[in-house]
């Protein structure tokens, strides 16, 4: 992997709106990409405020929202069988998985999927 383009969980998003530390050198100077259940989950909040929603927007504007293929479909579907994870995680997982690209996320739990370029990022 080349590490030029790079799948971008939720958490990093959350993470950078709180002011967290350490997470752009991770994103500086890389096509950045998104599965359509980060956007969703972002910008789907319950409690978010205008504010925040168009922060995000800001941020999503800069990145490649990828839509569910049948492809990614497949790899998500397997995911969440075999290793029994939340819908969400195994559809962003298998996006990773499908373009064959790092993911950067702070969630541990994408430690125990398999063929996933990992970049776990620490709070």
């Amino acid at each position: 992997m080349n590490g030029k383009k790079i799948l971008a969980d939720t958490n990093v998003f959350i993470n950078l709106a709180e002011g967290k530390t350490g997470i752009e050198p991770h994103l500086q100077g890389k096509e950045i990409f998104v599965s359509a259940i980060t956007e969703i989950e972002l910008l789907g909040f319950y409690k978010i405020t205008k504010a925040e929603k168009e922060y995000f927007k800001l941020l999503l504007n800069d990145c490649s929202v990828l839509e569910l293929t049948s492809g990614i479909k497949e790899r998500a579907i397997l995911l969440k069988q075999s290793y029994r994870i939340k819908l969400p995680d195994a559809i962003i997982a298998a996006t990773a998985q499908f373009l064959k690209i790092e993911f950067v996320t702070f969630d541990k739990g994408f430690a125990n999927v398999p063929d996933l370029d990992l970049v776990l990022l620490d709070f």
